[in-house]
């Protein structure tokens, strides 16, 4: 199949008209009537990511974050992206990213939330778009009551996570919450709005020491679970879809799940 059709069913998904304007998404290297074969699914375009599309023959790579995000000016060698742009297009790869449009509809906190994962209950988004039910992060009441720790647990469990980081003043150890506000990725711009909607428990990522103080002093527990830990999620989900939707086509699709960059040792 072309290109173009893979995109025409990953948009019926997550359309790019709603991600955000500062993102960037949808085809960024390749031609659209390229023939598709061999999809590759990852979280990022590492230089890992590309070099295993190349060794593994792929036709498309298909990512979360985009590759690029600022402008560039020159296509050569002398800087990471590019010198990926390159060797995707010396090997005739086309590269999709569907950012933002996924995290708003499709989609990465919908599926966080849902009962393959945290199962909330009475979930509703954190950012809405013009849409009811419709944009970024979810709010919802958890399975069961829980103190930040016992959360904490459970994330690491339904999501695989080897650690994950707990803000939480030591006053409020004992404390239970029967709700959480979630946002995959990074949310800490988001912090102030979760707790003026009355929650206390978010969870999200890329949060650093300075962020979870002031969240302390906001009166919130907040669980990092780094930004891989809540969207690696994206690279299993998305395959799955792809495959119950190109049946009649000779189409395979490859997972490329590098694990996350962040260890505790």
């Amino acid at each position: 199949m072309k290109c173009r059709d893979v995109i025409e069913v990953l948009e019926q998904l997550s359309p790019v008209g709603y991600a955000c304007e500062w993102d960037n998404v949808g085809l960024l290297v390749g031609r659209r009537e390229r023939e598709v074969h061999r999809i590759m699914i990852a979280l990022d375009a590492s230089k890992e990511v590309v070099e295993y599309a190349v060794k593994e023959q792929a036709d498309m790579l298909i990512t979360h974050h985009p590759m690029i995000f600022s402008s560039v000016k020159q296509i050569n060698e002398d800087q990471f992206t590019t010198e990926k742009v390159l060797q995707l297009a010396e090997h005739g790869i086309s590269y999709y990213a569907m950012h933002t449009n996924f995290d708003a509809v499709g989609g990465m906190a919908e599926l966080a939330a849902g009962t393959q994962y945290l199962n909330l209950k009475e979930t509703a988004p954190i950012e809405e778009s013009v849409e009811p039910g419709i944009g970024m992060g979810r709010y919802g009441k958890l399975p069961r009551p829980m103190t930040g720790q016992q959360a904490a647990e459970y994330v690491k469990q339904v999501f695989g996570l080897p650690f994950v980081m707990l803000y939480q003043s030591r006053y409020e150890a004992d404390r239970v919450y029967d709700r959480i506000a979630v946002m995959p990725g990074s949310g800490k711009s988001d912090m102030k709005r979760v707790r003026e909607h009355g929650y206390a428990l978010y969870l999200t990522g890329d949060f650093g020491h300075h962020d979870g103080l002031d969240a302390i002093d906001m009166g919130l527990c907040v669980i990092d679970a780094t930004h891989y830990g809540l969207e690696h999620i994206f690279i299993s989900y998305l395959a799955g879809y792809l495959r119950a939707r190109l049946t009649e086509e000779t189409v395979t699709i490859l997972e490329a799940d590098m694990g996350c960059p962040m260890k505790m040792v």
